[in-house]
């Protein structure tokens, strides 16, 4: 069967079957959904990206199709505390619109606020942001992508003028000869990638992973460095300070492709690798063996994650890994260069289009007056109309409920109570709002909190575009009809615009919002004007840019110029800084967190799967066993982590794959074990990134 193939009993019948991409990570393995009866079974696809593997969760994503806690009607509550009920769809967008206008009435547009998924197809991420400035006509939209790739996003932008996450073919991994993973565990959390990692292993290559842990990846790895978290930036620098000092930049590359070195030479010849030791614990041998095996071969990836990003200078340890990369003359290179690993099905597509708060469709700036007059033009608005630039994510819901913020959210395709950092302080704002509003297809933690509980429809019950961690557009296919009562995010948006007598169109159907799209991103940075659905069911999709419906689309960028107004990419100088929140004697341990093989982010999906709730049935607290050892933790022994804002309780699960000085946990979990009660709001000034991935804690029999 072909890639855009969909095979149907008779002319005219449902589909039987429906090729199309596993609703979960920034892969967007290719998979084939059957109906057999009452069953969807899942085959998989020989796909680029996965070719013919899935991982444990896309085998059993069609588990959630017909699960018993999927919603099927709308829910509303009557009263502050009282319990939801169903209703009908009228009901359910009268109470929601006639809420929002009162509330704007009462506050002012920007009183009303929404808040994005990074799983959202590129329509409905469209749509959203769409409806946020036209029908609501408010400045606060964000999304959780806020929280998964921003800052390596805005590092790309400032070096290389455009943000795309591998902006190169994933093949181009197996061509390496040395792979460098900073904060990265894709034998977790995309296990098909490492099918990549074993050409590249079978062809010679060399494996290099930095992470605080011995990961699954890790273990793999022929070099494991393990720093303190936070401390990234500066192992980044000591490996430039080690390439200058032994001379193994590429002069030309720079000289001819760059600018803004001669700052970044001063500032790493200070940068002595016995410094980095000292901060970082990752011995000088260590560091100078992977400068040389980056740096005297003829193809390098140097790839970062959340590991490096989810930090308050992730911007800053994203950009010295790129000056690495730059200096060494890898971008543009095939089987070289810089990437960042996006971690969420859509995150990048929905940052692109119009989720993000200083966005416009086509990742144009909301600031700049030829973008709001071409996007507006598009939308039949006039662009004064358009609200200006929003805040990330963080400070938006921080800000919610009190006396200068927003009265109002609108939820579609995230779980902020579990996933947003200091989580308890954004469920008490939540609850402080006037106005709740989730659609989701499953009561999650933020449901559970909500005014009004739309039910939508789930990823194999509707048609549309994602764009994978390549720049990839790809076709999501509907096998079925959702099921009755259940109506699509872009149904919803509709009968809310025209509730709210906004101007302009609303489409429900998938392609046309898709051609509007195209439209939209005509020009702009992310151009899919050239992007058709029948070019990409023509083959395995299409890389942006593609402007041109007749002309090239663009797997490989960087190859002759850098999207800049002089065509080269720029260094920035950048020095490494403390974690936000220093240990103390209170305090005296680091805590990180990440996910595990069976999870995804919030858990709300697989939580529910019992295949992957027996693999992992609960959080944990994973400690090495020395500390263990200090504290008279036994294995499987409840533990609370407590923080300055919080605290978790969870099984100790003791292991020597974490450094002594710091403690893991994962965050798919609510409730008691619920990691982001413990985690920092401090936030990257640049990104908006919140510091995810090391605070202070002690930890304590429970």
């Amino acid at each position: 069967m072909t890639d855009g193939a969909r095979l149907a009993t008779q002319p005219g019948a449902r589909p039987r079957e429906a090729a199309t991409h596993c609703p979960y990570c920034a892969l967007q393995c290719g998979m084939v959904l059957r109906e057999n009866g009452a069953r969807v079974e899942v085959a998989a696809r020989d796909f680029p990206t996965n070719r013919g593997g899935l991982c444990q969760k896309g085998w059993t994503a069609a588990d959630l199709l017909d699960h018993p806690d999927r919603l099927t009607t709308p829910l509303l509550r009557d009263r502050p505390g009282g319990e939801l009920r169903p209703a009908g769809w009228d009901e359910a967008l009268d109470r929601v619109a006639g809420g929002l206008r009162a509330i704007q009435e009462r506050h002012g547009r920007d009183a009303v606020a929404v808040f994005g998924g990074g799983g959202l197809t590129n329509e409905k991420a469209y749509a959203l942001g769409k409806f946020a400035r036209v029908a609501l006509g408010t400045r606060h939209i964000d999304y959780n992508g806020r929280w998964c790739m921003s800052s390596a996003a805005a590092a790309g932008l400032r070096a290389f003028g455009v943000d795309r996450g591998l902006p190169f073919p994933l093949a181009d991994l197996g061509r390496a000869d040395t792979l460098l993973l900073v904060g990265a565990n894709p034998a977790e959390t995309m296990p098909p990638l490492m099918r990549h990692l074993a050409d590249q292993r079978e062809r010679g290559g060399r494996l290099i992973v930095v992470d605080p842990r011995l990961t699954a990846t890790a273990r793999q790895a022929d070099l494991h460095l393990q720093p303190l978290p936070g401390t990234d930036l500066a192992v980044a620098n000591a490996l430039l300070h080690i390439a200058l000092t032994e001379g193994w930049l590429d002069r030309a590359y720079v000289a001819d492709r760059t600018t803004g070195f001669d700052e970044v030479r001063r500032t790493v010849a200070g940068c002595w690798p016995a410094e980095a030791e000292r901060l970082s614990g990752v011995p000088v041998a260590d560091l100078e063996a992977t400068a040389r095996a980056l740096a005297t071969v003829d193809r390098a990836v140097i790839l970062t994650a959340r590991g490096a990003e989810q930090h308050a200078k992730g911007v800053d340890t994203v950009t010295a890994f790129i000056n690495l990369a730059l200096a060494l003359g890898l971008p543009g290179r095939p089987g070289s260069g810089y990437g960042c690993l996006t971690g969420q099905g859509n995150g990048q597509g929905g940052r692109e289009h119009g989720q993000k708060a200083d966005q416009l469709p086509g990742y144009r700036r909301i600031d700049d007056p030829a973008a709001r007059a071409h996007v507006a033009g598009v939308w039949g608005v006039d662009p004064t109309t358009l609200p200006g630039p929003g805040v990330p994510a963080y400070q938006l819901l921080d800000s919610l409920g009190t006396a200068h913020g927003p009265r109002a959210l609108l939820v579609f395709g995230s779980n902020p109570v579990v996933s947003a950092p200091r989580a308890a302080r954004v469920e008490s704002r939540l609850r402080d709002l006037d106005l709740l509003v989730v659609a989701d297809f499953l009561r999650s933690e933020t449901a559970e909190l909500a005014d009004v509980v739309l039910p939508v429809a789930q990823w194999a019950e509707e048609d549309g575009t994602m764009t994978n961690l390549e720049g990839r557009v790809l076709r999501r296919r509907a096998l079925r009809q959702p099921p009755p009562g259940v109506r699509t995010d872009l149904a919803v948006l509709a009968g809310l615009a025209a509730r709210l007598d906004a101007p302009g169109a609303f489409p429900t159907d998938p392609a046309a919002v898709f051609a509007e799209l195209r439209r939209a991103s005509a020009g702009g940075p992310a151009d899919y004007a050239g992007v058709s659905w029948d070019r990409i069911d023509a083959g395995s999709g299409v890389f942006w840019p593609c402007p041109d419906a007749d002309g090239p689309d663009t797997p490989r960028l960087f190859a002759d110029r850098f999207p800049t107004p002089d065509g080269r990419a720029r260094f920035r100088a950048v020095t490494h800084r403390p974690a936000a929140e220093p240990v103390c004697a209170d305090y005296p341990l680091h805590f990180t967190t990440g996910r595990v093989l069976a999870h995804y982010q919030s858990g709300t999906q697989t939580r529910r799967v019992a295949a992957l709730r027996r693999a992992a049935p609960g959080g944990f607290v994973e400690l090495h066993p020395d500390l263990a050892g200090r504290l008279g933790v036994a294995e499987g022994e409840e533990v609370r982590v407590v923080s300055r804002r919080g605290e978790l309780r969870a099984p100790a699960r003791l292991s020597p794959a974490i450094r002594p000085d710091t403690v893991f946990a994962p965050f798919h979990w609510a409730g008691v074990a619920r990691a982001n009660s413990v985690t920092n709001d401090a936030v990257d000034p640049v990104s908006g990134m919140p510091e995810f991935k090391i605070c202070a804690v002690r930890v304590e029999k429970a």
